[in-house]
């Protein structure tokens, strides 16, 4: 089997809930050595899990990873974290701006004594501008880039996207600006200081709407779950006999398969139906005579037929559905394991896949400080004595 491609290469770890701790599960499964760093509280995340919903979001974001102890705020462990970064790839972190700097260890202090290191951070507004002291979260990011404001109907509220887009979105951007500067490092023995804003991950997916609004030269309504600029149909959420399925057309050809799929030739034939252009200004009517036939049949009864026909379809699963999914367990991407807390569980691998390696397997979160001894002695070369004293004077 071949090596994952990042086998070699050790990460400091000091992600917080979901950006920074994607960004090394990311980098973990893709072979690195990664090495979870907590203050000897624990990360936000672990000191609310035990036993509530965010046990499962720990454990997904930290298999993989070794769990250390470092109190930064303290001199002892400031003095521990400049020794320790001279044998290290990368440092990640997603606090709050300037926080490892006003404890004087932030990437001018660490790239200092390691001047090939990569320090990587990401920030809800990025280190540059007039937001650069704002604090960001997921609900503040998805509203202050607009994604609030195309998000749910034309007559409600804006609304927050269900998951934690710019939580998530920031993560994995910040894995592949890690990957570009360890090869840019590979090539030339640079260092890298990384900088990514959450607000600048996500307005990129706005781009749709952007059309709508700088075609129309004001604000689009929100469309709810039809094309963001409505001009393209059908594109919807439709209801069927237990539940909704989820139908798009975009090209002529999709939606001679759609009539074919529905047995329904005579819509070929209606004017208002003619082309994308005619169907987007017929909206209602065309939802209607799809949802027709979709009302008729169970969600996935249509999503087979629709497959069949090459028309793009799918059932609007229900979590349990999701975790049962015949198509992410056949690739591996989900695996049943046993969680302390939740009993049975269905944990998930990294999206990425490299031909010929193996996937990570997806190990239990270690407790809190479990492997200071392994990693600070074993892999860092402190002595035992020396660790003893870190852990008497409150340092790690």
């Amino acid at each position: 089997m071949s090596a994952l491609p990042l086998e070699g290469v050790t990460v400091l770890d000091f992600g917080q809930v979901y950006n920074g701790p994607y960004c090394g599960f990311l980098l973990a499964q893709a072979g690195a050595r990664v090495i979870k760093v907590e203050s000897p509280q624990g990360e936000t995340l672990r000191g609310r899990a035990r036993a509530t919903a965010a046990s499962y979001p720990f454990a997904l974001l930290n298999t993989g990873k070794a769990c250390i102890t470092l109190d930064i705020k303290t001199p002892g462990g400031q003095a521990l974290l400049k020794r320790v970064v001279r044998q290290v790839d990368v440092v990640l972190e997603n606090f709050a701006p300037g926080t490892l700097a006003r404890y004087g260890v932030g990437a001018d202090a660490l790239r200092a004594e390691h001047p090939g290191l990569i320090y990587a951070a990401s920030t809800g507004f990025g280190t540059t501008g007039p937001y650069r002291a704002y604090r960001g979260m997921d609900i503040t990011l998805q509203a202050m880039t607009g994604v609030m404001s195309i998000t749910g109907d034309a007559d409600s509220p804006p609304t927050k996207a269900g998951p934690a887009l710019a939580d998530f979105m920031g993560g994995a951007h910040l894995f592949g600006a890690i990957v570009a500067a360890l090869y840019r490092r590979s090539v030339s023995g640079e260092g890298a200081m990384i900088d990514v804003s959450m607000q600048d991950c996500l307005f990129p997916a706005l781009s749709t709407a952007l059309g709508a609004y700088f075609m129309a030269g004001h604000q689009p309504p929100r469309t709810g779950n039809r094309h963001a600029a409505l001009s393209a149909a059908p594109y919807n959420v439709y209801r069927a006999a237990d539940g909704h399925v989820a139908i798009i057309c975009i090209r002529e050809g999709h939606w001679r398969n759609l009539v074919a799929a529905m047995g329904r030739p005579e819509l070929l034939d209606r004017p208002e139906f003619a082309d994308m252009a005619a169907r987007a200004r017929h909206m209602d009517a065309l939802d209607a005579e799809v949802e027709r036939w979709t009302a008729s049949l169970p969600k996935h009864e249509v999503f087979r037929i629709a497959q069949a026909h090459d028309v793009i379809c799918a059932p609007v699963q229900s979590l349990d559905e999701v975790v049962n999914d015949p198509q992410l367990h056949a690739r591996g991407t989900l695996e049943w394991v046993e969680h302390p807390d939740l009993g049975r569980v269905a944990l998930c691998h990294s999206p990425l896949r490299f031909a010929g390696a193996e996937l990570p397997p997806l190990s239990e979160v270690p407790y809190l400080g479990a492997d200071n001894r392994a990693i600070y002695c074993g892999v860092f070369g402190l002595s035992e004595s020396e660790l003893e004293a870190l852990e008497a004077d409150g340092a790690v």
